[in-house]
């Protein structure tokens, strides 16, 4: 049985590749591998957390000897590596807990991972989900590839940076076995809602104020969360060997035009009257090195591995909607804090 650690899989994006590794393939055992700071919930994945292939261990990859042992103890096959703090407003607060995570718990994945296998790399992989903010910002035109130059401009994208290519330059060293990807935005279900689109949502259901940065012009390519743990496990089975594939949606929005969206399709499904929730919007300080547009190529990936976005942007943001208003109890748990006990009471 092929043993597989995916890290931060209590997370948003981790939760739903975690989810579909330990639904698809039950000949494979699936550690999820989580510090439960505060965007890690183990209600994301309360479904499957008593299926036979799938075990949770609470712990930090900043720990090396922790992270050391548990290697040696189950010497996995796989590493799917997600955890990462992401949120740029942080980043600009504390960076240092940034360097932290991003570049040395990074590092830590990779000397353990070069330990276990000890140089036999057959059916071994390391896995490093990245983000598009590496590449820096874009003008009017243009599109990311992978031969793009980075150009990180906040301390979140520049601790990305520095962990992708500490993974290459394993590669290159080591012979370790990599693959790496950068991708846009993701939206979807259990996503904490310190990010743009659950937080507006949350705001427009309580009448709170969404606040725009600047004058909401900045660009952003938004890509389905469920589409984006589909192209993960493709990457994962099917990629080359030290390669990178870029995902992305297709799919660019300046932000107040799906701030716009987003209140015509809360104000439909929450029976107000059209204009509502636009009236929220305030226009707020605009944060600093705040890149103009993001925007992804990933034909790439769609001529290599045959992946596409299987939603329109309209079809997701809908889906995303329901299952907030569908799944209020969680929403209130993570924005009381209260889904930290729910650790205390499944694992105490």
């Amino acid at each position: 049985m092929k043993k597989i650690v995916i890290t931060g899989g209590a997370g948003f994006i981790g939760s739903h590749v975690v989810r579909r590794f330990v639904n698809q393939y039950p000949d494979y055992q699936i550690f999820n591998l989580d510090a439960l700071t505060y965007a890690g919930n183990l209600e994301n994945i309360a479904d499957i957390e008593k299926a036979p292939n799938y075990t949770f261990i609470k712990g930090d990859i900043t720990d090396a000897p922790f992270i050391d042992a548990l290697f040696a103890e189950h010497q996995f096959d796989g590493v799917l590596h997600l955890a990462a703090e992401s949120h740029v407003d942080r980043s600009i607060t504390d960076p240092l807990a940034f360097v932290k995570t991003n570049v040395i718990g990074t590092v830590n994945l990779l000397n353990a991972a070069k330990a276990i296998w000890n140089g036999n790399y057959e059916g071994k992989r390391f896995y490093h989900i990245s983000t598009d903010e590496v590449y820096g910002s874009l003008g009017a035109e243009g599109l990311f590839t992978e031969t793009t130059a980075y150009d990180p401009n906040s301390p979140y994208s520049a601790s990305k940076a520095s962990s992708d290519h500490f993974v290459r330059a394993y590669g290159e060293t080591y012979g370790l076995p990599y693959v790496l990807t950068n991708c846009s935005n993701n939206y979807g279900p259990f996503h904490f809602p310190e990010k743009l689109i659950p937080l507006f949502i949350n705001n427009i259901i309580h009448n709170k104020p969404l606040p725009v940065y600047g004058d909401g012009k900045y660009t952003r390519d938004w890509l389905f969360v469920e589409d984006h743990a589909v192209a993960i496990d493709l990457v994962f089975h099917e990629g080359t060997n030290h390669d990178t594939y870029n995902i992305g949606g297709f799919n660019e929005w300046q932000n107040i035009d799906l701030v716009k969206l987003l209140c015509k399709i809360m104000d439909e499904k929450l029976g107000r009257a059209a204009g509502t929730s636009e009236q929220l919007i305030s226009y707020v300080k605009d944060r600093p090195g705040h890149d103009l547009r993001y925007a992804i190529d990933a034909n790439k990936i769609n001529k290599e591995l045959g992946w596409k976005p299987s939603v329109t942007f309209e079809q997701g943001l809908e889906r995303t909607i329901n299952w907030y208003l569908e799944n209020q109890t969680w929403l209130n748990n993570v924005t009381s804090g209260a889904y930290a006990s729910y650790y205390e009471k499944q694992y105490s």
